[in-house]
């Protein structure tokens, strides 16, 4: 069986796969702690496994993929000391991703941005965006042929509501929630706040809708042809109830990119 990490900068999540089988047997997610040691991830990851009827030495080998470098000791400690396997990590020497990347310091871009390009490709096709909800939000770009060719990164929702909050002193902290009202015929969407937390919650909402119609349409316009639109991330579902652009929603992308990257290097 194989290990998939995915280490972002607010979580990192782990999850097991058979040969054969379109989905994980089991997948965990915890929160991302570049101090957390490797003991620490092996007592929460066995017991997780062990709940999920999962044997610990089932495990033949690891890929990860992080884009925070101080938690990667700890990553790699963890699969060669309770796993007894030398993991293959996304941006080392060695590791093939398979497609070209088409920006100007290619070693700059994130490898979980990469890492999606791949599966996007390979699952949808191309040309194709990827708009992925994570501490950032990314729109990334990938060529008819599968290239990464760029993109764009913009504050994450949570981010921006948590700096709305520190900023100022007289608005209070708030959760992202959708509309309470769905649109109608008869009666349609209210994005004019009659209070204070009713207008926080339609600025951070529709104003963030209206960031993804937005820069979909201008990167639309600028590659000059039909292009579709994939979602992943933790609120990519919530965004598509509220948004066509995001044509196709897919929250295991990176999970499935990385299980393709190990198969072709692997092979």
């Amino acid at each position: 069986m194989l290990l998939v990490i995915d280490c972002g900068n607010t979580n990192t999540v782990f999850a097991v796969y058979r040969d054969g089988d379109e989905g994980p047997l089991g997948s965990w997610r915890t929160s991302t702690v570049p101090t957390r040691t490797a003991d620490e991830y092996a007592v929460w990851l066995t017991q997780l496994m062990a709940l999920g009827g999962l044997d610990t030495k089932a495990i033949s080998a690891v890929i990860l993929a992080t884009v925070v470098p101080a938690s990667l000791f700890s990553l790699r400690s963890l699969c060669r000391k309770h796993f007894k396997i030398d993991p293959m990590v996304v941006g080392e020497a060695g590791v093939s991703l398979g497609i070209a990347i088409r920006i100007d310091r290619p070693e700059e871009v994130g490898a979980d941005r990469v890492v999606n390009a791949v599966a996007a490709h390979r699952l949808y096709g191309g040309p194709l965006i990827v708009v992925d909800f994570g501490t950032a939000t990314t729109f990334d770009v990938v060529d008819d042929d599968g290239g990464y060719a760029g993109g764009i990164i913009a504050p994450g929702i949570n981010l921006s509501l948590d700096a709305l909050y520190m900023a100022a002193a007289q608005l209070p902290k708030i959760a992202i929630r959708p509309p309470e009202s769905r649109p109608s015929d008869n009666e349609p969407v209210r994005v004019i706040g009659k209070n204070t937390r009713a207008a926080m919650h339609s600025g951070i909402f529709w104003g963030y809708v209206a960031m993804i119609e937005g820069l979909v349409s201008r990167i639309k316009a600028e590659y000059g042809r039909p292009m579709r639109v994939i979602g992943t991330g933790g609120l990519s579902a919530l965004f598509a109830e509220w948004t066509p652009v995001l044509e196709i929603v897919d929250d295991d992308l990176t999970l499935a990119g990385l299980r393709m990257i190990h198969k072709q290097n692997a092979g």
